[in-house]
C-alpha cells in the first residue's frame, strides 16, 4: 500500500531517531494509520462478519506503535515493509484472545433455529434440509457446514434438576457436568516448553508463518497474500523452518520426548 505524505517523512524519522518523543511518535502513527486499517480490512475479508474490524484496527495500532519504537533507519528497509508483519501479528494475537469462535457457533445455531421455526409455522411440519437451505439462501454444501457448526450448540439450564436425593438439596445439571476445560499442569508445562523450543531462534516473520499455517489453517497462498510474500517464498521459508527443526530434534538427547501440541 503506497502512502503520500505532506511532510518529508525521512526528515521526521531522522528527528525521531535523534530524539524520540511522544509528540513525534504520535505524528508518525497518524501518518501510518492507514496501513493499520488496510491490513485490518485484508485480514477481516477472511473472517466471519461477526468479527468487528474496529477491534482488529485497535490491535493493529499497538503493532504499529511497537514497529515505530523498534524501527532502525540504518537497515535500509522501508518502514511500510517492516511494520506490516508486526501489525498483522498484533491483529492475529487479538483474534486468538477474542475467542470469537464460540460466539460465531451460537450465532449460526440461532440463525438455523430461526429458519426452522419459521418454516414449521408456515408448513405445519418439520422442514426438509433442502427447504431450510432455500430459506437461508445457501447452497447444499454451505447449508451442511452451517448445520454441522450449529450441531455443536446444546442449551441446557444448569439449574435443571438432574435427580432427587433424600436430603433437602437436589442434584442439578451443574453438579454433574464434567469440567472438560481443566488442564493438566504437567502436560501444559511440557507443551509450553515445546512451543518455546519450536519458536527458538525464529524471526517474527517465521513465527507468523507457523501460526498462520498450523493454527489459523491458512494455505501457503493465503499466507503469502497476508504477509505480502509470494506463495513460493512462503513455501521455501516453511521448508527451511521444518528442516532446521528436524536437525535440532535429532540433536536432542534420546530420552527427550514431547507430546503433540
Amino acid at each position: 500500500m503506497a502512502l503520500t505524505f505532506t511532510e518529508d517523512v525521512n526528515k521526521l524519522w531522522k528527528r525521531y531517531a535523534r530524539q524520540p518523543s511522544l509528540e513525534l511518535r504520535n505524528k508518525l502513527m497518524e501518518m501510518y494509520l492507514p496501513l493499520v486499517k488496510f491490513n485490518a480490512d485484508r485480514v477481516a475479508t477472511k473472517l466471519p462478519s461477526e468479527v468487528d474490524v474496529d477491534d482488529l484496527i485497535s490491535a493493529g495500532i499497538f503493532g504499529l506503535m511497537d514497529a515505530i519504537d523498534s524501527f532502525d533507519l540504518q537497515r535500509g528497509v522501508k518502514f511500510e515493509t517492516y511494520c506490516a508483519p508486526r501489525i498483522r501479528g498484533a491483529i492475529l494475537d487479538e483474534l486468538r484472545s477474542m475467542d470469537w469462535v464460540p460466539r460465531l457457533v451460537r450465532s449460526r445455531a440461532s440463525r438455523l433455529e430461526g429458519a426452522r421455526r419459521g418454516l414449521e409455522a408456515e408448513l405445519g411440519r418439520s422442514p426438509t434440509e433442502k427447504e431450510l437451505a432455500q430459506r437461508l439462501g445457501l447452497s447444499v454444501s454451505d447449508f451442511e457446514k452451517l448445520r454441522d457448526d450449529a450441531s455443536a450448540v446444546s442449551m441446557v439450564s444448569l439449574s435443571r434438576k438432574y435427580y432427587e436425593t433424600d436430603s433437602n438439596r437436589d442434584v442439578c445439571e451443574i453438579d454433574i457436568i464434567e469440567d472438560d476445560e481443566s488442564l493438566d499442569p504437567e502436560q501444559e508445562a511440557v507443551k509450553s516448553d515445546l512451543r518455546s523450543f519450536v519458536s527458538q531462534n525464529l524471526t517474527r516473520l517465521e513465527q507468523l508463518i507457523l501460526v498462520l499455517y498450523y493454527y489459523e489453517e491458512m494455505t501457503m497462498k493465503e499466507i503469502g497474500q497476508t504477509l505480502d510474500l509470494s506463495e513460493s517464498r512462503v513455501s521455501q521459508m516453511h521448508s527451511a523452518i521444518m528442516s532446521s527443526l528436524q536437525t535440532r530434534l535429532r540433536e536432542l538427547p534420546i530420552t527427550t520426548a514431547y507430546p503433540a501440541c
